[in-house]
């Protein structure tokens, strides 16, 4: 774990602490002072002040060296041992979310503000594809630590079953729940309510809401219509229509929407989108020196690019993603600045272009690309040039050529892939409905169907 890491002191560490201090002949304001820390930090220690979302490593160190005690005194060496309390699962993703992650202080602040002022309840993040909703749910469990589900459509890892599944073992670890392996997600929460101490919170952090496949009827993922004290959701999900929204909770329950689109957060959206470009531009140690050499090139000042590029992303950070570093890697340098695409979804086009699927479309490349888009769950290499009907070989060449839009993993000890994000999915999607694409699909799904039934024969 990292010193800036935050952890919460233990019942039993708590009464330690304030022995420790109190046996040094030590006031709060003195203990602060040798410490070198503030008196709030002592106090949220203490439990005399809420300490909603912990207290650096570093900082409860300093305050046991100065008491001549072990950190672990204070806090419980579970805690304070733990390498890692991310589910496995989702260690990789977080780690991939958060590597360049820029701002969004108002959304965390927002929902600090609703924990502060609601006993309990539910907070969900609203936005479209690329806005950074994952990744800000990413942030939060990366700093706090907080149990955190992430479905996603292309893994198959969108059901009820998983989500409770992942959940439950989350909190059976990190509360020590007893008799719970078969326990639904109430009587869990109710049982970590019964264990929080002064100044805890249960926190747990849901993402893509959008992408669960469940029956109709119920709240998605079965979310509780009632909550426990001091137990909150912070959830994500996409704009979605009233008879789509499917969180309905009892009178009384807190429930707050931020929508990542309203003009209020408009000027906040520009200055973080604008933080990711200058990270990029003078900080990334891959992309910097190649993203200042093209603007040098064509004599752009550094506030002209970023002030354009910012505009051109349309406050998403997927387009930045993606057209950053293709800058970089010399794509666009045929382009001036104002050519670059407006917006993600012309962005798409312009590669769709440039790879030549428009001037001639049927070709392999657009046909693997429909097959992971028809078939919908990551698949092997092998099953690809299977339904192709062509050589595994010129297959891998094309997943090469579009590795960053496609999510590559291991799944029983086979390399798949699947699409890497819903904006891809649907620009996908919207080439489907094309009258000059839907012959080719109906072709692709006549092979997929040829293919299962040769397997099942």
């Amino acid at each position: 774990m990292r010193q800036s890491d935050k952890v919460q002191s233990s019942a039993t560490g708590k009464i330690k602490l304030k022995e420790s201090y109190k046996q040094a002949n030590l006031t709060i304001e003195q203990l602060a002072a040798k410490a070198n820390v503030s008196q709030d930090t002592i106090k949220r220690l203490l439990g005399t002040k809420e300490c909603i979302n912990g207290v650096e490593r570093r900082q409860v160190t300093q305050i046991a060296k100065a008491l001549g005690i072990e950190p672990t005194d204070i806090v419980d060496p579970k805690d304070w041992n733990a390498e890692n309390t991310l589910p496995p699962e989702f260690e990789s993703l977080i780690a991939e979310k958060i590597k360049t992650f820029c701002g969004r202080r108002f959304v965390f602040d927002t929902f600090q503000q609703f924990i502060s002022e609601n006993p309990h309840g539910y907070f969900t993040i609203i936005g479209d594809a690329g806005m950074g909703k994952s990744s800000i749910v990413a942030k939060y469990v990366s700093e706090h630590k907080f149990p955190c589900y992430f479905n996603i459509l292309v893994e198959g890892r969108n059901r009820p079953e998983l989500f409770l599944k992942s959940i439950r073992q989350q909190l059976i670890d990190r509360y020590e729940l007893q008799n719970s392996a078969d326990a639904d997600l109430p009587t869990l929460l109710a049982k970590v309510a019964g264990k929080l101490t002064l100044g805890e919170r249960l926190v747990i952090a849901v993402d893509a809401l959008d992408e669960v496949e469940q029956e109709a009827g119920e709240n998605l993922l079965y979310l509780p219509t009632t909550l426990p004290d001091l137990v909150y959701f912070l959830l994500t999900r996409r704009p979605h229509n009233l008879h789509q929204k499917r969180l309905s909770v009892s009178p009384g329950v807190p429930v707050k929407e931020l929508d990542l689109r309203d003009s209020e957060y408009v000027n906040f959206n520009q200055d973080d989108i604008k933080e990711y470009i200058r990270h990029l531009l003078y900080t990334d140690s891959q992309y910097k020196d190649e993203l200042r050499n093209w603007i040098q090139i064509r004599s752009i000042p550094d506030t002209n690019f970023v002030e354009q590029v910012a505009n051109k992303s349309e406050n998403n950070f997927m387009y930045l993603r993606y057209v950053l570093p293709a800058v970089a890697n010399g794509d666009y340098n045929d382009l001036s600045l104002k050519q670059l695409p407006d917006g993600l979804q012309e962005y798409y086009q312009n590669h769709w272009v440039r790879m030549g699927l428009e001037a001639k479309p049927g070709q392999l490349m657009e046909i693997v690309l429909y097959i992971l888009l028809e078939i919908g769950t990551p698949i092997p290499c092998e099953m690809i040039a299977g339904i192709a009907k062509e050589d595994e070989c010129d297959v891998e060449a094309v997943l090469d050529e579009w590795v960053e839009y496609l999510k590559k993993q291991n799944v029983d000890g086979e390399i798949c892939y699947g699409i890497y994000h819903a904006s891809f999915l649907d620009f996908l999607k919207d080439k489907r409905e094309m009258d000059s694409k839907r012959k080719l699909f109906r072709e692709v799904n006549q092979r997929i169907t040829e293919y299962l039934e040769k397997r099942m024969a």
